[in-house]
């Protein structure tokens, strides 16, 4: 399946897997649910593939099995559900959230290589990357989760799964499509133009895109932070008087 998998990107003109398809791993639904709180989720890389699974995938095929995966991802998540589904505050799935969020910047620490100058720079184009596109995966499922609670007071399980569809940058254009969040309208507009900027400063070759970074460096980097900046502020401002909230932050 593998070697298929790599033949078929090949034939489409897709850059070939990073590592050399070390992170073409597979996990059983069982390892998902079971392993979920449990001391070696992160080390077994269960927290990641079920989070990006949860949080930014979609099925090339055997959608009905995909969609079952998934539902059994929620139920795992939403195990309290049945006895809270009028106040339901999905805690520990935002707590993963975090913990992924946090683990991608642990991870970025870690294993970035500061020498020679050229991994110094391709390090800082990561993180660069880091803090948009694995900033807005994480905090997009935040901000939209926070905005169900607010308007319905719980979060349900069929309204997780609607989540789970949406692209990181429709969850934010889901927020445009309520009065009832127009406070934070502008912000969500500036967050989707940077995210927009981003995309396009980052899709050239590889060769190009360092020798871009190199020359504007101070600008990029002070933009990732803008970004960082401009969704605090969406997810405080949409948070003010929530409980939710709170338990997002303490």
């Amino acid at each position: 399946m593998k070697a298929d998998l790599i033949s078929a990107i090949r034939k489409l003109g897709i850059p070939d897997f990073d590592a050399d398809g070390k992170y073409l791993g597979h996990y059983s639904v069982k390892e998902f649910t079971g392993s979920l709180g449990a001391p070696d989720d992160d080390a077994n890389n269960t927290l990641t593939g079920r989070l990006l699974l949860f949080l930014e995938s979609q099925p090339l095929l055997g959608e009905g099995a995909y969609s079952d995966i998934i539902d059994d991802v929620i139920a795992s998540y939403w195990r309290d559900y049945g006895d809270h589904a009028e106040r339901f505050m999905p805690a520990f799935l935002a707590n993963d959230i975090l913990r992924l969020w946090r683990t991608f910047c642990v991870n970025y620490e870690a294993k970035t290589e500061r020498d020679p100058h050229e991994k110094k720079i391709e390090g800082k184009i990561k993180n660069y990357k880091l803090k948009h596109s694995r900033m807005l995966t994480c905090y997009s499922a935040l901000l939209y989760l926070l905005g169900v609670f607010q308007l319905d007071k719980t979060v349900s399980p069929d309204q997780a799964k609607r989540m789970t569809q949406l692209t990181p940058t429709a969850r934010l254009s889901w927020l445009l499509e309520h009065p009832e969040f127009k406070d934070i309208h502008d912000v969500t507009n500036q967050l989707l133009q940077k995210y927009a900027e981003f995309l396009e400063k980052t899709d050239r070759p590889k060769d190009e895109l360092i020798a871009a970074f190199t020359e504007n460096s101070s600008d990029w980097m002070e933009g990732s932070y803008a970004f960082g900046d401009l969704m605090f502020e969406a997810l405080s401002r949409l948070g003010e008087q929530n409980r939710f909230y709170r338990l997002i932050v303490v």
